[in-house]
């Protein structure tokens, strides 16, 4: 366990010298803070005109969401989902970056060499990598989705406000949310320690990401409405992906390979 925990801060003492990471981390989850409370500042003040544009067609786009509220109490919540689907991806963005240099650019950096010389083993070395990347993304997360949640109870009725913080999104936020992060980071750690060069690594481990963002465009179309039962779903399949990524991360990390291989 101290060797994890001195790989962990190794880890953050070298990747937030980085003015570029220190600037995701905290640049998204502010962006993605303020953008749902202008949104409701601004639904709100046109609360009259949403209501007199909806139909029964926008009824019927909105399911069960409208059953008991507004037209226009109708489209915040909707608004208010299509948000809090991004947080529950938001952290997946933040440490590929950093996950994706873990390996590779220790590599080109010709700092990997002395660190795998140590008696540490392979999987201390990648748990500690991907825990370094994983807990800024998911603490940062945390924090801008209880500010953005604490906001909104401020900003609208208590019908919206229950409708659109269901436990299902609770669970979305601090549970699913960082097992897809790992998932994220289990990836590009992966990828980071088969490629030699660190702009290839980020930029295969950026794919993992893609899936995610339909699962958003789907919702904001009308194509998915999430819900518990699909969010269980993705926490029981991510879950599982992870254990089995993990697991290929330390099968498939080769310490002698590494050392000879990239010259």
């Amino acid at each position: 366990m101290k060797k994890i925990q001195t790989i962990i801060r190794k880890e953050w003492a070298e990747v937030f010298k980085n003015r570029l990471v220190l600037f995701t981390v905290a640049f998204l989850p502010l962006i993605l803070t303020a953008l749902p409370l202008i949104t409701l500042a601004l639904t709100k003040s046109y609360a009259g005109d949403l209501s007199s544009s909806m139909n029964t067609g926008s009824t019927e786009f909105f399911g069960d969401m409208c059953n008991g509220l507004s037209e226009a109490d109708c489209t915040a919540v909707y608004m208010l989902n299509l948000y809090t689907l991004m947080f529950m991806i938001l952290p997946v963005a933040i440490p590929v970056t950093i996950a994706a240099y873990s390996i590779v650019g220790e590599k080109t950096a010709r700092s990997l060499e002395p660190l795998l010389a140590t008696p540490i083993s392979t999987g201390e070395l990648l748990v500690g990598k991907m825990i370094a990347a994983c807990v800024p993304a998911v603490a940062v997360t945390w924090l801008a989705f209880l500010i953005y949640a604490i906001s909104a109870r401020f900003m609208v009725n208590a019908a919206v406000f229950a409708e659109a913080m269901k436990p299902m999104w609770w669970l979305a936020i601090f549970v699913v949310s960082p097992l897809l992060t790992l998932l994220a980071v289990s990836v590009a750690v992966m990828v980071s320690s088969r490629v030699t060069d660190p702009r290839v690594a980020e930029q295969l481990s950026a794919l993992v990401i893609l899936p995610l963002i339909l699962l958003v465009v789907g919702q904001s179309v009308g194509l998915i409405l999430i819900n518990e039962q699909i969010i269980l779903l993705i926490g029981v399949l991510v879950a599982i992906a992870d254990a089995v990524l993990v697991y290929l991360s330390v099968k498939l990390f080769q310490r002698e390979a590494i050392l000879t291989r990239w010259k």
